[in-house]
């Protein structure tokens, strides 16, 4: 059995590497390749912490993935990262464990950037160019350096965090990148000067108000990924003209748009799959005026794919199928 450590993995290029097989996850979700059960999750309310378990495999593939993914919610102010993890990759063939992906939540962060930026993508307006990240916390950092990685045109960002402390602190975490970054505590005015915005905390309280939110605007919802958990006014969900969901029976039950449908304001009618927007069998939106949400709740394809990939990287995806390289 192969152990791969957190620092082989960081070593890889990631964000660009796995995004082409992260999108192909949202999109064997649509076509009948994937086999998701149900997520375990395990909430541990007295420390402001959960954990989940999702497994998955996508059909032809050499292995099937199962994951451990924990949030520590109070860990950034202990000086900690958030998330914590690992990966175990079993062989689609013979059921051994083959490798361990000891990423310590590493691959879970980047899958996670590398699908928001995905969803952000694909919805925006096609003039987009100022992005407002909402959260201070680790995926707001990925989500930037996702964008940054993978989109096609120069982007402007405004990162908001309850204090200004934070949000700088966010800011020096990435000044690598050599781009044009703000930090603010005004989450209002950064809604209603965003093009596109991305919220990332695990707030259990509305953030972001319907009438913040201009016509044209793309939201995409990574935030809400457990019961309780909520960023948008469930207004604001309602009057979407588009609403993506990675996978609608998760984004319904536990994700940003499961207020709005216990509610009784929205059903899964209106939830509209983001694989089938990335192949063009649906429309990503009628209009630039139309407001656009997507809801991701994170998926295993996702885990499969970016743990295929970084084992392909390091030349150890065919020891996975029980042959040497």
């Amino acid at each position: 059995m192969i152990v791969v450590s957190r620092e082989q993995l960081a070593a890889l290029p990631l964000l660009t590497l796995a995004a082409p097989a992260v999108r192909d996850a949202f999109v064997a979700l649509t076509d009948g390749r994937a086999s998701l059960p149900p997520v375990g999750y395990l909430p541990l309310p007295g420390r402001n912490a959960d954990c989940h378990i999702k497994y998955g495999y996508i059909e032809g593939d050499p292995i099937f993935v199962v994951k451990i993914a924990s949030g520590f919610y109070d860990n950034p102010a202990k000086g900690l990262p958030s998330s914590n993890g690992m990966m175990v990759a079993v062989s689609a063939e013979t059921g051994d464990v083959v490798a361990v992906l000891d990423d310590k939540g590493l691959l879970t962060d980047l899958r996670t950037g590398i699908g928001g930026a995905i969803a952000t993508m694909a919805l925006w307006c096609k003039d987009a160019r100022k992005i407002g990240i909402v959260g201070t916390g680790t995926q707001a950092r990925v989500q930037i350096r996702a964008l940054a990685s993978l989109s096609d045109r120069p982007l402007r960002f405004t990162v908001w965090g309850r204090s200004l402390e934070r949000a700088n602190a966010v800011l020096a975490d990435l000044a690598d990148l050599d781009l044009p970054v703000a930090a603010t505590t005004d989450l209002e005015t950064l809604c209603r000067q965003s093009d596109a915005i991305v919220t990332t905390t695990p707030s259990k309280e509305p953030l972001i108000r319907s009438d913040w939110i201009a016509p044209g605007t793309h939201i995409t919802a990574m935030g809400a990924d457990a019961p309780g958990k909520q960023e948008l006014d469930t207004a604001l969900v309602a009057r979407a003209n588009r609403l993506v969901v990675d996978l609608a029976e998760q984004s319904l039950d536990h994700g940003e748009f499961s207020a709005a449908a216990r509610a009784g304001l929205i059903d899964e009618k209106r939830c509209i799959a983001l694989g089938a927007i990335l192949t063009g069998a649906t429309e990503s939106r009628r209009s630039d005026r139309d407001i656009t949400i997507a809801d991701l709740t994170g998926i295993a394809t996702q885990d499969i794919a970016i743990a295929r990939t970084a084992l392909d990287g390091l030349g150890l995806l065919r020891r996975t199928q029980g042959t040497t390289p």
